[in-house]
C-alpha cells in the first residue's frame, strides 16, 4: 500500500549575517536535512521560508519569514512545519515554548528533522526534555556570545580594534598619504577643502570601492 503523502513547509533560520550568502552552508545544510526527513516521513514540501540573520531569541511572530509562512499555511492547507533542529525554530527557551504554544493554538505542528517527536509528545517527561534541551541550547548560545565578546575585548586591548571594516590607512595607505599631502596645499592662502581633496584624488585615479570619488566624510576620516 502506498504511503499517504502529507504536505508541509520548510522553515530555515540563520542567526548571524556572516553565515548568510551563496558561499555559506547554513541554509544548504538545513535544507538538506529537511528534504531528507521529508522523504523518509512521506511529506511533500510545498514551500520554504527563510529568516536570514534573525536571532533565535526573536519572538517567532515578529520574524519576517515566519510571519510570511503563517500566512501561506493559512492559505494552502498545510499544517506542518519542518525545521532542521529545535534551535532553528528558537534558541531561547521562553521563545521556543511560547512559539510552540502559539502554533498548537493555530492547529499547526512543527517537526525538527533531528528529533521528530520533540514538539509532538506532551507527556510530562517530553515536556521536561523540551525545557531542558531548550535551556541547554540557550546556555550554549549565551556562552558562545560571551566568549566572542571576551575575545573581541582582548583583541581591542592588544591591537586597538578588532571588528568592522579596516580603515583606509590599513588597506590603502598611499591614498591616505596623498590626501594628507593635498590637504596641506594652500591655494590662495587657504586650505584645500575636503571635496577639493576628493576631486584631486579622483583626477589621479584614486576612487572608492564603488568607483566613485570619495565622499567628504571619507576624506575627513583619512585626515584624522
Amino acid at each position: 500500500m502506498a504511503k499517504m503523502i502529507k504536505t508541509a513547509v520548510a522553515y530555515l533560520r540563520t542567526s548571524s549575517a556572516t553565515n548568510v550568502g551563496p558561499d555559506k552552508d547554513s541554509d544548504k545544510r538545513q535544507r538538506a536535512a529537511i528534504v531528507a526527513f521529508s522523504k523518509r516521513a512521506s511529506f511533500n514540501l510545498v514551500g520554504e521560508f527563510y529568516d536570514a540573520a534573525v536571532s533565535g531569541a526573536d519572538p517567532v511572530d515578529q520574524r519576517p519569514g515566519f510571519a510570511q509562512m503563517l500566512k501561506r499555511l493559512a492559505a494552502n492547507g498545510a499544517k506542518t512545519i519542518i525545521v532542521e533542529s529545535p534551535d532553528r525554530f528558537a534558541r531561547d527557551l521562553a521563545v521556543q515554548l511560547a512559539g510552540h504554544e502559539m502554533l498548537k493554538d493555530l492547529g499547526i505542528s512543527i517537526i525538527p528533522a533531528s528529533a521528530p517527536d520533540f514538539f509532538t509528545e506532551d507527556t510530562p517527561t517530553a515536556v521536561l526534555v523540551r525545557q531542558v534541551l531548550g535551556a541547554i541550547a540557550q546556555f550554549e548560545k549565551a556562552s558562545a556570545v560571551a566568549k566572542l565578546a571576551a575575545a573581541r575585548k582582548r583583541k581591542r586591548e592588544r591591537e586597538g580594534r578588532c571588528e568592522g571594516r579596516k580603515p583606509l590607512s590599513a588597506t590603502r595607505p598611499e591614498v591616505v598619504a596623498l590626501a594628507r599631502k593635498l590637504r596641506r596645499r594652500k591655494p590662495k592662502g587657504g586650505q584645500l577643502s575636503l571635496r577639493g581633496v576628493a576631486s584631486e584624488l579622483a583626477a589621479r585615479g584614486f576612487l572608492n570601492e564603488r568607483g566613485k570619488p570619495y565622499a567628504a566624510k571619507s576624506i575627513a576620516s583619512m585626515l584624522c
